[in-house]
């Protein structure tokens, strides 16, 4: 079967866009290599999206993926690994199947680089976090640890600090890696500790994170912080490797414009996976509503 739009990703973008290529008449198939949601699916509590006061991200998730199910969308469980131009749009060869689409849109999102410590996986939502964003009013006077030194900790950091006791941001270098203007708000910000050249070694607590414990990269000292809440900002990674024949990238993420459309004619990328200054659950189904929009658009317009 030859589908109006193949989906790469079924978290709340690609779902997104699914719903809306749907509910404009036209057929759509979500590849999906792991499981439903995306990062949403699993974080305990979303608070920030419009008209929801709370839900679990699973719950979100399978909400959301109900209503597609229920409009009619196709959903494999498979892993893209490359694309071929053809004549009726584009040829995707999967782990376990071919498929084949008019238009393609990615939305593969990405993931948060860990510090790959034991435990980190059980105690994300019991203490560890990994967008302050998100989840920084759920440690609301309580003490708390950013770890990590360009723009994105720095922020974190100075956003905590308006809600938090104490903030402590520590870093594995001896320098940030950051805007002046953010480095001078950190230093200034009477909230916020800092400590240099220290590595994390052991996340300590039972069953909710109690404290983090850190080595000094050069004499071996090491350092306890009590705290509530580990906010790993070390950077993210998206997976856009299959499609780099066919779109532009910055630093892994792909390029678009206003239409959400890459360089190529066809395939368009929204959410996560795609460049941009902000990665929420909202920006994401936004992206992927033009995305879908632009599609229906190019299809009616043949």
């Amino acid at each position: 079967m030859t589908y109006d739009a193949v989906i790469i990703g079924a978290g709340p973008a690609g779902m997104t866009a699914a719903l809306y290529l749907l509910r404009a008449g036209k057929t759509a198939l979500l590849i999906e290599k792991e499981s439903i949601g995306g990062q949403i699916s699993k974080s305990p509590r979303l608070e920030n999206y419009p008209s929801i006061a709370s839900i679990s991200g699973m719950e979100f998730a399978n909400n959301l993926y109900e209503q597609v199910m229920a409009l009619g969308a196709d959903l494999e469980f498979d892993e893209v690994t490359s694309i071929k131009k053809t004549e009726e749009g584009f040829e995707l060869t999967c782990a376990y199947s071919t498929q084949v689409g008019k238009n393609v849109i990615i939305a593969t999102g990405c993931h948060h680089k860990t510090l790959g410590l034991p435990r980190e996986e059980e105690l994300v939502g019991k203490g560890i976090s990994y967008c302050a964003t998100c989840d920084g009013d759920f440690f609301a006077g309580e003490d708390v640890v950013v770890i990590g030194d360009a723009n994105t900790a720095l922020q974190y950091a100075l956003q905590l600090s308006a809600k938090c006791t104490k903030v402590t941001v520590v870093t594995l270098f001896d320098k940030f890696f950051a805007d002046k203007i953010l480095v001078d708000r950190l230093l200034e910000n009477p909230k916020i500790e800092v400590h240099m050249e220290y590595s994390a070694i052991e996340y300590v607590g039972a069953n909710e994170l109690e404290g983090v414990k850190f080595k000094h990269t050069k004499t071996g000292e090491e350092k306890f912080f009590p705290c509530k809440g580990c906010f790993i900002a070390i950077g993210q990674q998206p997976c856009n490797e299959p499609f780099e024949e066919f779109v532009e990238l910055d630093k892994g993420f792909i390029v678009v414009d206003e239409r959400m459309a890459t360089k190529t004619p066809g395939i368009y990328a929204c959410g996560d996976c795609r460049k941009k200054n902000m990665r929420q659950v909202v920006t994401a189904t936004s992206d992927a509503a033009i995305a879908a929009m632009s599609v229906v658009n190019d299809l009616n317009t043949k």
